[in-house]
């Protein structure tokens, strides 16, 4: 993988990843796209008005619907959606873990029944890494062990140790059935515990990934064990691979992350909030809901760009919401991922002028 670091502020950074369907300017949000859809969006939008360089795509729910010949035959997940850019498909492990009721441990990966019709599968570490192969995916992440928060040291070790165990017959997997365009992330587990996270950082370091992921946050620990979390973890990255925060997501937690040297993320924060009616500007978050919105002839954010604040006001966003308009999902989604993409954008620019840690006090003192 070929990835260029152009600038470090302390320990933020902004790099280059050049992937087979572009290049990706670092530090960078990717919109959600779990079904090889963003939530009421299309390939024009995310290309168009967001300018999205990578999504996200869910390799648990594409290999159970369509399932992934389908979308092999169809031309991958790039003719399949149409969307031009690259994509990123998680393992499934996450979807291990908040289905757990229908998933167990099994000796060569993870057994689960589907949500959609109780049919029953497995996960190995080579199987998710072939379906992702047939989705065509840009960056494929490796099958891991993911604990909810609190745990038990000795839970949080044997994931670690599994996580690693997996790693590494993923690699070997990897180096001769992948071809050059898709490349892997492995990801660090260990939990809260600094320990775990360094023999797991470490571990996997040795391994030679194209990147590595810090997963198992954000599951039931503090924002401050968080942060603490991720300081200490990528003290054992290294320094010359994309690092990405998986499924970590509010300005808050993007700005202070960056400050700890984390490139990239994903969450469905923006698109979810939009849905449910909170917006976020550069004034703080707002409601659409508030009556105050009702006959305001002002977009939601004077200082915006995107599609929605120079289109529409916030009384039309206001009626659409109260009315229940599917319109108003499309507008409101656009919304929120171009102030997560713009607030990624802004923080790049700062980080090559050595300005993070002012760029990053002004955000955050609307939030």
């Amino acid at each position: 993988m070929d990835f260029t670091l152009n600038g470090v502020d302390k320990k933020a950074r902004a790099g280059t990843l050049k992937l087979a369907h572009g290049i990706v300017q670092t530090p960078i949000f990717m919109p959600v796209g779990t079904q090889a859809s963003v939530k009421s969006l299309d390939a024009i939008d995310l290309q168009t008005h967001l300018n999205a360089p990578i999504i996200l795509a869910n390799t648990y729910h594409l290999y159970l619907r369509p399932g992934a010949d389908l979308i092999h035959n169809l031309g991958g997940l790039h003719g399949f959606s149409q969307f031009q850019g690259n994509f990123l498909t998680d393992s499934g492990g996450f979807q291990a873990f908040s289905l757990q009721h229908n998933a167990k441990e099994h000796a060569e990966g993870i057994v689960f029944k589907s949500h959609i019709d109780g049919s029953l599968h497995l996960f190995t570490p080579a199987k998710v890494l072939d379906v992702q192969y047939a989705l065509n995916s840009d960056i494929c992440m490796v099958l891991d062990d993911l604990v909810g928060l609190p745990a038990s040291f000795d839970r949080l070790k044997h994931a670690v140790e599994k996580t690693t165990e997996w790693a590494r017959v993923s690699l070997e997997h990897h180096q001769t059935h992948a071809s050059p365009t898709n490349h892997i992330f492995a990801i660090v587990q260990g939990g809260t515990d600094p320990h775990l996270r360094r023999q797991s950082a470490l571990e996997l370091g040795e391994l030679d990934f194209d990147g590595y992921a810090i997963g198992g946050l954000a599951v039931g620990e503090s924002a401050d064990e968080m942060y603490r979390t991720i300081a200490h973890t990528t003290e054992f990255l290294s320094p010359h691979k994309p690092r990405y925060l998986m499924g970590v997501g509010t300005p808050q937690d993007i700005l202070n992350a960056i400050e700890l040297g984390v490139d990239m993320f994903d969450c469905v924060m923006p698109t979810r909030n939009a849905r449910n009616g909170t917006l976020f500007t550069n004034l703080g978050k707002l409601s659409i809901k508030a009556q105050a919105q009702k006959s305001s002839d002002t977009p939601l954010d004077p200082k915006c760009g995107c599609y929605t604040c120079k289109h529409y006001s916030k009384a039309y966003l206001h009626h659409l919401f109260k009315a229940r308009e599917l319109l108003y999902f499309r507008l409101a989604s656009l919304h929120n991922l171009h102030f997560y993409l713009e607030l990624v954008r802004g923080a790049r620019e700062a980080i090559l002028r050595g300005e993070y840690a002012d760029y990053k006090t002004c955000m955050l003192a609307c939030y």
